[in-house]
């Protein structure tokens, strides 16, 4: 049975790692057609807007999307066309993996843990931005609902309980914020109650940033709210050779969005070199959404074992290789 996904090209080296990432996938055969569809700087000029309604449609229509990075003009309709699908579909989950890999320029050897990002809610729903009429004062209101931070925590501990992680950790800045953040912290408690073969932890968010820099390998699953979730998520990213080998999912009820984190690169687009990993690593999120485990394990192995080989590595990565090279290589050891 084939499965339709729709997948956005996107901006700058978008094309490059998407092309590269489809060639991949076509040889792991996971049995996946694509729908294209246009956002971003590549919308803008072929339809007139940044999102048209056909993509948003596609997407609503095969509830699954892969999507390489994408240009926000400065200027535009949107304080960011991310911020604006993940409100769009209530993609509310976002999870960020940060994994070790081999011969990375990284400081850590043994970082294996996931970020999970609540998506739609608190700092950065901004409301009520102003700035007063001498320049003086800017206001930015936060809100955290139950909802928001009931899903979003028992999508954390059902994630650890699915991939046999053993811990939880809430992230949180509760001892000073405490109407918010406090609210969060409260409902992370009373979701892990429901939870007692998994170890909850909680953590204040500076204190956090701290142990991940110590000792990354104490954490297994991190739970937090949106502007929190966004630091610590690079962080991560950083403690594992950088955003080149970070992919991201934003998961709501309906829709699940899989990309690379990264931005898109101008400065080499074009130029056939960028790294396909991040990108490659979120179809690997993907094919474990859509039910494919056993092929998403063997796409992470087969890059696992090109960089264990220095086999056709991209310049970030030590080699000289070009992006397609990289992708061969990768596809040669499915």
């Amino acid at each position: 049975m084939t499965q339709t996904i729709t997948v956005i090209r996107g901006d700058g080296i978008g094309p490059e790692i998407m092309d590269a990432t489809l060639f991949v996938l076509d040889q792991l055969g996971a049995g996946l057609s694509y729908e294209f569809a246009d956002a971003g700087l590549a919308a803008l000029e072929k339809h007139g807007e940044l999102i048209p309604a056909s993509t948003l449609e596609s997407i609503k229509k095969n509830k699954v999307a892969l999507k390489s990075p994408l240009t926000t003009p400065v200027g535009g309709g949107f304080s960011s066309i991310n911020v604006a699908l993940r409100r769009q579909f209530d993609l509310y989950a976002n999870v960020r993996p940060a994994i070790s890999f081999p011969n990375t320029k990284s400081r850590y050897e043994n970082v294996n843990l996931i970020t999970v990002r609540e998506n739609t809610e608190g700092a950065y729903l901004s409301e009520g931005q102003e700035v007063s009429a001498d320049g003086e004062t800017a206001f930015s209101g936060t809100r955290i609902t139950r909802k928001g931070s009931e899903r979003i925590v028992r999508y954390a501990f059902e994630l650890a309980r699915s991939t046999g992680r053993k811990k939880v950790t809430a992230v949180h800045k509760a001892n000073i914020i405490k109407s918010t953040s406090g609210l969060f912290l409260n409902i992370a408690r009373e979701v892990a109650a429901n939870y007692p073969e998994i170890e909850f932890q909680e953590m204040i968010v500076d204190n956090t940033c701290m142990q991940l820099v110590m000792r990354p390998e104490q954490f297994d699953v991190i739970v937090t709210t949106n502007l929190f979730g966004d630091i610590i998520s690079d962080l991560c990213a950083g403690l594992v050779g950088g955003l080149g080998l970070a992919p991201g999912a934003n998961i709501g009820e309906n829709a699940a969005i899989f990309e690379a984190v990264h931005g898109t690169a101008p400065d080499i687009a074009g130029k056939g070199i960028a790294n396909p990993c991040a990108l490659l690593l979120g179809a690997a999120q993907m094919l474990d959404h859509l039910g494919q485990p056993q092929n998403a394990e063997r796409l992470r192995n087969a890059i696992v074992a090109t960089m264990e080989a220095r086999d056709s590595l991209t310049g970030d990565l030590g080699g000289n290789s070009g992006t397609m090279d990289f992708a061969k290589a990768i596809a040669s050891r499915l």
